[in-house]
Parts: structure tokens; C-alpha cells; sequence
């Protein structure tokens, strides 16, 4: 395995790097001041993210999570993720590499029409837009796809949708023109052929926005909305693939933004890691700098193998993905998922310890990260889907040894 980056990458890397240092930890400040002043149900992008966006494009910092654009490998592009999760806030938006749209253009990309590509994926890319991704019920154990109960049924040249989703992430951002929904075409068809994928705009007759769900208390800057489908109409046109692909679309959506998931995680859990060291370092307890405390060193060295773990984990399954596509890493991808934001939970959580009470307020970042993290813990599937998923493939899987 060779995750040494092209000479391109290792630009992008310094330029990255770079921009974090001067411009996007210079403006968390001005950020966070202006969502408080506008409230938590004003869920427009404060005006420094959109000069950090026109600053990035202008550095060549802009698509880069997708290989037919940005000319990377997963690998390489894993790596830059890591640089952009030290400020999951504002960086991924700031190179126009946020969740969901990341996913969304991928999809899209893979699987949409020239002109659903025309419609929607080019100002999805050219960052004027936002966009949803609609799988998750309130009403049923989603982590199980084959439970979603919102239906697509064809009518002549339309779809009628029915449904409720919560956690569509990004859809309370008033540039949110498009949502894909996750739905059922075919109830009685073989349990993985029942759903479809479509597109729908968010100013369709029937689609009503309820609310945005907070997080440990937070409202996110675009928001995890509540919808409601009633009788939504779309032309048969806006499927994307055809009837019955929706979970292998899911599957195919989900496999690289993993890493990018992951690799975002490893970032803020080095975030967490130094900030740790500056408080231990800094604060004097009994005499001495909390560094001098062996429970503190231990939690720093503790903190630094898991994520050297994690990392080397996720870039292996990022250079699985690169040599025979997603589906020959889906075991290493189901254990990154897990392993990734159980790290930065870790690593948080220590930070958070050695912060004393500065660490659970909301004075620092500690607490938002820990949430994003421990939210990660369930999105994108739970951990225990994916634990039940490895321990299957490990049963099953053939023995080159044969003990006696």
C-alpha cells in the first residue's frame, strides 16, 4: 500500500494547510458572532463562509472530492479531508466539499441524466446551491433500509410521493433547491429491488419543511430537517438509475464519503489532541503544569496511537476503494465507520476532562465537536449495523490456517 501523495496533492496539502492558518481559523470568530446575532432559526451562510468560498476557488481548493474533477485518488483526497475536519464548520464548505452535497454530486454524477446533471449537479458544483438527501423515518428503524415506509408510486408520467423524513440534512438552508428521496416503487418486490431514488425540488406542491431537529441543544448552520411528502408530483424523468436501484444507489453514495466522514473526525480529534496538550501545558494544578500529572500524559499517548489507528485504517480502505472500487472495502469501510468517530469521542472527551469547566461550555469548540462526533456514532449508520455487518463477513470468511 503507498499513500504517498502525487506532487499535486502535496501542493493541495500546503495549500490547505495554509488557508486553514490564515484564513478559516482567523474567521471561526466572526462566524460564531454573526450566528448569534441572527439567532439559530436564521439559516442563512454568514457572509465570511461565501468569501472563504470565492478565496478558495481562486486557490484551486474547490471540488476536490471528486475524482473526475479534481484528478485525485481517494487517498490523496482523504488526506486534504483530515487538513479541512480541523474546522468542520466552515472548511468543507470553503472548498465547496460539504455533507450532503458531496454525496449528492457523486450520486448525481454516477447516476443522473445529462439533464438532471445540467439542472442540478452544475450549480450543486459551482457552490450556488444546496441540496438533501431524504432517506431517514421517524417512524421506523431506518438503519434497515428495507423498513422505510414512504412510497413512490407511479401515476402516467408521474411520481406521487407520500412519506415522512427527518434528519435531511442541509434542507433548512434557504439554497436548498433539491432533495433525493429515498423511497418505495415496488412493496412486494424482492426485499433490495423495493426502492427508488428521485429528485425533488424543494418548492414542489406537497413538500412542506416542519422544522430543523437540533443537536445536544445546537441547531446546525443549515439545519436537520422534518419533512413532510404529501402527494409531491415529479415527472418520471427525475428517477435517477431506474426503479428498484435506490439501495444500490445508497450503497454507492455512502462508500467514499465514509472515508471523507472519517477522515474529517481524525482532523478534529488532532484539533481536540493539541488543544489538550496547550491546556496541559499551560494550567497550573499542585504545584506544577497539568503536563506533569501521569493520568494527563497517559490520556495525551493514549489519544495520539488511537489516531494514528484510525488514520492508517481509513487510508487503507481509501486505497482499497482506489484499486478495486468500493464494494472490495466495504468490510474496511464498515469498520472506519466505527472506529473514526469512537476516536475523536475518545480524544474529545479527554480534552474535554483537562479543560475542566472551560471544556463543557460552549466558551470553546469541545462540546460542539463532541457532538458532531457522537452524532456520527448513528448517522450514516449506526455502529451496530456495521459491527453486525463485520462480525458477519468475519464468520463467514475462508481460514488459510487450519488449527488442530
Amino acid at each position: 500500500m503507498d499513500f504517498q501523495p502525487s506532487e499535486k496533492a502535496q501542493e493541495l496539502s500546503e495549500l490547505m494547510w495554509a488557508f486553514l492558518n490564515d484564513r478559516v481559523l482567523p474567521a471561526e470568530a466572526i462566524y460564531d458572532e454573526y450566528r448569534a446575532s441572527v439567532g439559530p432559526d436564521d439559516f442563512n451562510l454568514p457572509p465570511i463562509v461565501e468569501e472563504l468560498k470565492k478565496q478558495a476557488r481562486e486557490l484551486g481548493l474547490w471540488n476536490l472530492f471528486l475524482p473526475e474533477f479534481s484528478g485525485l485518488t481517494n487517498v490523496e483526497y482523504a488526506q486534504l479531508a483530515e487538513i479541512s475536519g480541523w474546522s468542520v464548520d466552515i472548511f468543507p464548505e470553503a472548498i465547496n466539499c460539504q455533507a450532503p452535497d458531496t454525496g449528492n454530486m457523486e450520486t448525481i454524477h454516477l447516476f443522473g441524466t445529462d439533464e438532471q446533471k445540467e439542472k442540478w449537479l452544475e450549480p450543486l458544483l459551482d457552490g450556488t446551491m444546496r441540496s438533501g438527501f431524504a432517506m431517514t423515518e421517524p417512524y421506523v428503524a431506518s438503519s434497515d433500509a428495507t423498513n422505510i415506509e414512504c412510497t413512490i408510486t407511479r401515476e402516467g408520467d408521474e411520481y406521487v410521493i407520500n412519506g415522512t423524513k427527518w434528519w435531511t440534512s442541509g434542507a433548512m438552508d434557504p439554497r436548498c433547491k433539491i432533495l433525493i428521496v429515498m423511497g418505495k416503487t415496488d412493496p412486494d418486490g424482492p426485499a433490495h429491488r423495493q426502492q427508488s431514488m428521485v429528485l425533488v425540488p424543494t418548492d414542489t406542491p406537497g413538500v412542506r419543511i416542519v422544522r430543523s431537529l437540533t443537536v445536544f441543544g445546537r441547531h446546525d448552520q443549515h439545519g436537520h430537517a422534518w419533512i413532510e411528502f404529501e402527494n409531491v408530483r415529479v415527472p418520471v424523468s427525475n428517477i435517477l438509475a431506474t426503479e428498484g436501484d435506490g439501495f444500490m444507489i445508497a450503497q454507492a453514495r455512502l462508500g467514499p464519503g465514509r472515508i471523507h466522514h472519517c477522515m474529517r473526525s481524525i482532523g478534529q480529534a488532532e484539533r481536540a489532541l493539541q488543544m489538550m496538550v496547550e491546556r496541559a501545558n499551560s494550567r497550573v494544578a499542585f504545584g506544577g503544569p497539568l503536563a506533569d500529572q501521569g493520568s494527563i500524559q497517559e490520556w495525551i499517548a493514549e489519544s495520539r496511537i488511537e489516531i494514528e489507528q484510525a488514520r492508517l485504517m481509513t487510508l487503507k480502505a481509501a486505497w482499497m476503494i482506489d484499486q478495486a472500487g468500493a464494494k472490495s472495502a466495504k468490510t474496511e469501510i464498515a469498520a472506519i465507520k466505527v472506529i473514526a468517530p469512537r476516536v475523536a469521542c475518545n480524544v474529545i472527551d479527554r480534552a474535554i476532562q483537562v479543560h475542566g469547566g472551560l471544556g463543557v461550555s460552549d466558551d470553546i469548540l469541545l462540546t460542539r465537536m463532541y457532538g458532531w462526533q457522537r452524532s456520527l456514532k448513528i448517522f450514516d449508520g449506526p455502529d451496530q449495523v456495521h459491527l453486525r455487518s463485520i462480525s458477519r463477513w468475519e464468520l463467514k470468511r475462508p481460514r488459510a490456517v487450519k488449527l488442530p
